[in-house]
């Protein structure tokens, strides 16, 4: 007999296996009995916690597809009133600790080829919340006269853009680079092309 996981800890262990298998899979090819095996619980469980698979579908996106912690971070690290050192440690903990758990494609797919536009959206929002965060950075920089006069948008946008060759090279093509050395060269192009005074 399945042992059945005590009500305070059962909703959190479904919720995990749950997650993962999605997150490898997506919806149309997770069923419920899969989830119990790897939550060693049974249906009446996940229905009493979740009510059905696409409820426990939206609280497994909800869970992984955030970056609020990411973006906190983000915001922390850099607030610094010296943007270039401002920029240097965004793009530190950008390439650090980027969330590519929240990109997992199995958390998009609602249905065997059919996009989660609720999982998208909530990613997008998130994501323009990251380039308020650099483009902000340029224009404190900007503002105090440490970087050249430009476009803050257009210049998070190309910063972003390195960033992310980073980070998704590595994600979706497993290609390995030297973290430090990709950091040091980011910051040091990104600093230049915006006429940083403190740019070495």
């Amino acid at each position: 007999m399945i042992a059945v996981p005590r009500p305070k800890d059962g909703s959190a262990a479904i919720l995990k296996a749950a997650t993962r298998l999605f997150a490898e899979k997506g919806f149309a090819n997770v069923s419920i009995r899969d989830v119990c095996r790897e939550a060693n619980t049974t249906p009446p469980m996940i229905y009493y916690y979740f009510k059905d698979k696409k409820r426990l579908f939206e609280a497994a996106v909800s869970t992984r597809v955030s970056m609020h912690e990411f973006i906190a971070r983000l915001r922390a690290k850099s607030a610094i009133k010296d943007a270039a050192k401002g920029t240097a440690a965004f793009i530190d903990v950008y390439l650090s600790s980027f969330p590519t758990e929240a990109f997992e494609p199995g958390l998009y797919l609602i249905d065997t080829a059919k996009l989660d536009h609720e999982a998208a959206a909530r990613i997008s929002e998130q994501l323009d919340e990251v380039h308020d965060v650099a483009e902000s950075i340029v224009r404190r920089g900007v503002a105090s006269g440490t970087f050249d006069k430009t476009d803050a948008r257009s210049a998070a946008d190309c910063l972003l853009g390195m960033l992310n060759n980073v980070v998704f090279q590595k994600f979706h093509f497993a290609k390995t680079r030297d973290l430090e050395k990709s950091k040091r060269f980011i910051t040091e192009f990104f600093l230049r092309a915006v006429g940083s005074k403190t740019a070495g």
